[in-house]
């Protein structure tokens, strides 16, 4: 696995400064099921950018769920044992959080690898020691692609690893101790998420970022196609009663849209109209009881600010019943991440 230069679209806070939203429905609880931590040479984003974020947007954020992002690691020692730097690091965040309105780090998936077959659980068990009630699951990113311009995450993986036997000799300890999975992917990988939860039917599998449409690169031009192609996919992969959805990750770039160009930073209406399609799809595909909103902060960050990302969430499940809004922003969250808020 190789980890490159950013391929993030640059937060610009200037920029951002120029939209500013009102808190749609701002009594509407929120579990944000994925965001990330990280001080890098390029970039900085701790606790107190997001604390930042949340109490600026106006949104009732009630937690969080902190989710891996190659940061935060062991200095030497064994590989194996790096990534158990991360799960302490966010572990910690959510200690000195409580008693704050925002539950920050409630959850937290780690990563391992799972590679290491059979010598993953002891570190397993040292990692939800470490993750102090806090660790939910792993994940283990499968991004790959033969064409370098279609590349839409800092990684690119070698190809198979979900369905190698080294993999999932390591993937089988998840479900003994109680923890879930992140599948992070592109959608020309979905059928590889659905080989994997045919195989594991007892392990919670979550499908990051509506499962990874790809808009740059050689799909430039072709969204209809390439959409056709993502919502086949999705719709397989949703025929699995293990697998729940994450809704977001669509300011990335990813997807190909173009928000971020703008002279101004971009309205929630823009946004929903941009998202709509592939949130609806996998609304329909899953239900709302098996999907969840998600920031995908700071990542997203670069496309629109925190308040007018919650705003296009609510624009787009407006016409939805009171009961599926509360799964979608906070129920199915809390659920499938074991988080006791009062959602």
């Amino acid at each position: 696995m190789s980890l490159s230069v950013s391929r993030h679209i640059p937060v610009r806070p200037d920029w951002l400064a120029t939209r500013h939203e009102d808190a749609l429905d701002p009594d509407l609880a929120i579990v944000d099921p994925h965001h990330h931590l990280w001080d890098r040479p390029d970039s900085r984003y701790l606790a107190s950018d997001l604390t930042a974020d949340i109490d600026g947007s106006g949104h009732r954020v009630l937690a969080t769920v902190y989710v891996e992002c190659h940061a935060h690691y062991r200095d030497g020692g064994d590989p194996l044992e790096r990534p158990l730097g991360e799960v302490a690091f966010a572990a910690g965040v959510g200690d000195a959080a409580a008693g704050l309105d925002t539950a920050l780090c409630k959850g937290v998936v780690g990563t391992l690898d799972l590679t290491a077959g059979d010598r993953v659980r002891p570190l397993l068990e040292q990692t939800v020691a470490l993750g102090r009630g806090r660790l939910r699951g792993l994940r283990c990113s499968s991004v790959y692609h033969p064409d370098p311009t279609a590349h839409g995450s800092m990684l690119n993986v070698p190809p198979g690893l979900l369905e190698s036997a080294t993999f999932r000799a390591g993937f089988a300890h998840l479900a003994p101790l109680g923890l879930l999975f992140d599948a992070w992917m592109y959608h020309t990988q979905l059928a590889d998420a659905a080989d994997l939860a045919d195989a594991f039917p007892d392990t919670a599998i979550v499908l990051n970022h509506v499962g990874g449409a790809i808009g740059i690169g050689p799909y430039v031009g072709r969204r209809d196609e390439v959409f056709a192609d993502w919502s086949t996919a999705l719709r397989e992969v949703a025929r699995r009663p293990n697998v729940v959805v994450k809704l977001g990750g669509l300011g990335m770039r990813l997807f190909g849209f173009d928000l971020h160009e703008g002279e101004r930073a971009p309205g929630s209406e823009a946004v929903a109209a941009a998202w709509r399609p592939y949130i609806e799809t996998a609304i329909e595909a899953f239900g709302p009881d098996r999907a969840m909103f998600e920031s995908n902060f700071p990542v997203d960050k670069g496309s629109c600010g925190y308040g007018v990302l919650w705003n296009a969430f609510k624009r787009i499940a407006a016409g939805c019943p009171h009961a599926e809004k509360r799964a979608l922003f906070a129920g199915t969250a809390a659920r499938v991440y074991r988080l006791a808020v009062a959602a």
